[in-house]
């Protein structure tokens, strides 16, 4: 009995006043464990709307994180509030506070607290969510997280690159994903003056379907570009489902194309150059 009332002893010691409210061991593990209750409520919150909401709306997986992380917010924001009421604080005093430490920290931490604010606008505007296939600031890849501070992008090597959130709003982004993730495949080829248009025409379609990734809405179509130096300029037009994929069809209907030709006996021309030779050298320039 001695030693629990040691212990309430210690845990009511006062540390600090700060104002009317007096700061001791007991109120500050009262505040953390109120934070950490509302750590550990926003987890299990994500965890059940991920299994049961999220699952039985269909919503997509960007959505679903932006949502999580907004939620998340919310409710360490309401323990925090909860914590400091427990605490006997002045809201009102705390709120002057706060606003000098938000020009504190515009002025000290002016890049901390552009991509914080940057990640909200990405949360609530959502132009940019988890899965879609982006390139920023000369990088490519999936979308993996999107954090407070920075944005984990999966590129098609497997190498996560973190991109500070500032950068998706202060940048040109091309997102591929953006409201339709349809992405239209250009396969250029040239063939010699002598071949069957008709028959180029006719097999670049005929590649263009044969392959499993291509949609067959919107159908492949080709166009004759233009007269080239030494080939007929045409270009095959396939859409497929997953951006991340296009360099791998493109490089599929490459090979089936070469393979196609060389069964129909279509010729793809060398690049020809003319080279002219001037005589009349004299023997003591040689």
């Amino acid at each position: 009995m001695k030693s629990l009332n040691e212990i309430l002893d210690v845990l009511g010691k006062k540390l600090v006043s700060i104002g009317e409210v007096t700061v001791t061991p007991a109120l500050l593990i009262t505040m953390v464990l109120i934070v950490v209750a509302a750590f550990v409520s926003s987890v299990l919150v994500q965890r059940i709307m991920r299994r049961n909401l999220f699952r039985r709306v269909g919503l997509k997986q960007g959505a679903q994180e932006s949502i999580c992380r907004a939620l998340h917010y919310v409710i360490i924001l309401a323990g925090a509030f909860i914590a400091i009421d427990q605490a006997g604080i002045d809201l009102t005093a705390l709120a002057a506070l706060s606003a000098v430490l938000m020009v504190g920290l515009g002025i000290g931490l002016q890049n901390i607290t552009s991509n914080f604010v940057s990640g909200l606008i990405l949360l609530l505007e959502r132009p940019v969510q988890v899965g879609d296939f982006v390139e920023v600031s000369g990088v490519q890849g999936s979308v993996r997280t999107i954090r407070g501070r920075s944005t984990m992008v999966e590129t098609l090597d497997n190498v996560s690159i973190i991109v500070p959130n500032s950068h998706f709003i202060t940048q040109n982004v091309t997102n591929w994903s953006y409201r339709d993730e349809k992405v239209r495949i250009h396969v250029n080829v040239g063939v010699s003056y002598g071949a069957d248009i008709d028959l180029v025409a006719e097999t670049l379609l005929r590649v263009g379907g044969a392959h499993p990734e291509v949609l067959r809405d919107p159908e492949p179509r080709v166009q004759f570009l233009n007269f080239g130096d030494s080939s007929l300029n045409f270009d095959l037009l396939v859409w497929i489902e997953e951006p991340a994929r296009q360099y791998f069809v493109r490089s599929d209907l490459n090979f089936a194309v070469v393979k196609a030709f060389r069964e129909e006996n279509i010729t793809i021309p060398f690049p020809q150059r003319d080279l002219h030779l001037r005589s009349g050298f004299s023997a003591a320039s040689v």
